[in-house]
């Protein structure tokens, strides 16, 4: 998959897997790559980015038989963030298979 079009997409992606649960790292790591090749580096990356914006809030949780997990929690400006992000990546998608199937006809 080309990587700019990932580039695009991938704080997209972690939010919509934020919507319906919370998810530690690794967690959401294996949610994304097992539909598009990400480097872990970049999650944390785009993690971080998001807290640091609000759009997401951590907390621990103890773990049998290893380190304390950290979790990743959507704040209410996250969820709004998502509704946007989501509604303008379906206009872009929109207008770019409205150009490609032109050149078909």
């Amino acid at each position: 998959m080309n990587a700019q079009f990932k580039k695009g997409a991938l704080e997209l992606c972690v939010l919509s897997k934020l919507v319906p649960a919370d998810r530690y790292g690794y967690e959401l790591a294996e949610a994304i790559s097992g539909r598009m090749e990400i480097a872990t580096g970049t999650l944390y990356l785009i993690l971080k980015r998001m807290k640091d914006e609000a759009y997401v809030e951590t907390y621990l949780v103890e773990s049998d038989g290893g380190p304390a997990r950290k979790y990743y929690h959507l704040t209410e400006k996250g969820r709004s963030y998502h509704k946007e992000l989501k509604e303008q990546w379906k206009e872009f998608v929109a207008a770019v298979n409205h150009l490609i199937e032109e050149e078909e006809q």
